[in-house]
């Protein structure tokens, strides 16, 4: 048996061998683990990838679906606003202010769907304020101002002067020669002033119509001067006589007709009706004058006229910024009524106004108009009395003045423009507005 040594460098090499290879062995199985993990995180990236595309694609599908329904939306306002447009009345430029043009989407009607939306789109608009007549000076009951407000109460207290002076020439003779007359020739001079307070009260029961009230108190006063021409009479004869009481007691109806929309006047129905409370003229005896033949005057004056009468008439408004243009047409009837005559009818009345209001600015206006009325003849027991047609003609010229949101001072001016018609009248108002909402 034959035993070999092996040497010491031997063992060396062959023990750096072995960890070569160990070493060798190691790394290789390592970067064969560490390849397999980079496969398994790059197919889970793919894997991620894909399913973010396919949930990019669902969402663009829904915001694909969305634009539809929004475009659809967006058809369905423009005809509603089209709608809207055409049943509301075109908006007016307002003084110192933007205008308001309403666009219309012509192919809004060709592109509207089937059906409506159940249920309102958006939120409604704002509720604009219904139209009111313009503010204009009061001239007359039936020409000026602004209807009362729903559940408001105006309470008008008003002071009313009158002015008449006339001469007249009564003649009771024949004529003998061209300018020549033989007989009674009375020459007269008639002057009366007449002071009359008023309280009234206006009502709104709707924003278009208002009710009036209106009680007087009544001071007449009147001066006679006379002496017949062809009588002894020295010096001028004057009688004085003045009386005082309640006058004749007046209902008011006032309705705007329409809107005043598309270019057209506002129309305002007014009826006015008087009832004879006060001193009629005919209850008051006359007395004879002394020491002048034929002569007599009543022992005082009357207060109210005697009679009822109701007077309808039609007021436009036609606002042009700055300025409104007013016309109003009227007719009075005059009911008949017993006297110690007789049957006394008086004659019926037809009038005619118009002018214009001006506004100087947010407060203070006037305006400047002309009133005709023509009075038809009397009768008395079926007989026309001859000569009893009157003509009243006046210029009127108004002023008013916004004090605050509850009080307005307001003067108008009358001048009388025929011979029937009082020289000058004057009145003054100041009404309070009461809100009893």
């Amino acid at each position: 048996m034959k035993i070999k040594f092996v040497s010491s460098d031997f063992l060396l090499r062959r023990a750096i061998k072995g960890v070569i290879f160990y070493l060798l062995f190691f790394f290789v199985n390592r970067s064969y683990a560490e390849a397999g993990a980079q496969n398994d995180d790059l197919a889970q990236y793919k894997k991620l990838i894909a399913e973010q595309q396919k949930e990019f694609v669902r969402q663009r599908q829904i915001i694909v679906e969305q634009g539809k329904q929004l475009e659809q939306m967006k058809l369905r306002l423009d005809a509603l606003a089209n709608q809207t447009v055409q049943n509301q009345p075109p908006v007016k430029q307002a003084a110192n202010g933007p205008q308001v043009v309403a666009a219309r989407n012509t192919n809004a009607q060709s592109a509207l769907p089937d059906r409506l939306p159940s249920r309102p789109v958006g939120q409604p608009p704002p509720e604009t304020k219904k139209p009111r007549p313009p503010e204009i000076p009061r001239v007359s009951q039936t020409v000026g101002g602004v209807l009362t407000r729903k559940n408001n109460l105006v309470v008008e207290p008003s002071l009313f002067y009158s002015y008449y002076d006339n001469n007249r020439v009564f003649l009771d003779a024949y004529t003998f020669l061209p300018a020549i007359a033989i007989g009674l020739i009375d020459v007269r001079q008639i002057k009366q002033h007449t002071l009359m307070g008023f309280l009234g009260f206006r009502y709104g029961l709707t924003d278009r119509l208002e009710l009036e009230f209106r009680a007087p108190y009544v001071y007449r006063t009147q001066e006679q001067r006379a002496r017949p021409l062809l009588e002894q009479a020295a010096i001028d004869k004057a009688f004085n006589t003045d009386g005082s009481d309640i006058g004749d007691l007046q209902f008011a109806g006032r309705y705007q007709l329409n809107s005043g929309s598309d270019g057209l006047p506002i129309f305002i129905a007014n009826l006015l009706a008087t009832a004879p409370t006060g001193k009629s003229p005919f209850d008051i005896p006359l007395v004879q004058a002394v020491g002048i033949p034929g002569f007599s005057f009543p022992a005082e004056m009357p207060t109210g006229a005697g009679y009822f009468s109701v007077q309808p008439s039609i007021t436009a408004l036609y606002p042009t910024d700055p300025a409104v243009f007013y016309g109003n047409i009227s007719y009075n009837y005059n009911a008949e009524t017993s006297t110690n005559a007789g049957k006394f009818d008086p004659g019926d009345t037809i009038g005619l106004s118009f002018g214009l209001g001006f506004g100087i600015n947010e407060r203070s206006s006037f305006s400047l108009g002309y009133q005709h009325r023509h009075v038809f003849d009397s009768d008395l027991d079926g007989n026309t009395i001859t000569g009893s047609t009157l003509d009243i003609g006046q210029l009127l010229v108004g002023y008013s003045y916004k004090y605050s949101k509850k009080s307005t001072h307001n003067l108008s001016l009358s001048i009388g423009t025929t011979n029937d018609a009082p020289d000058v009248s004057l009145e003054y108002r100041m009404p309070f507005t009461f809100d009893l909402n």
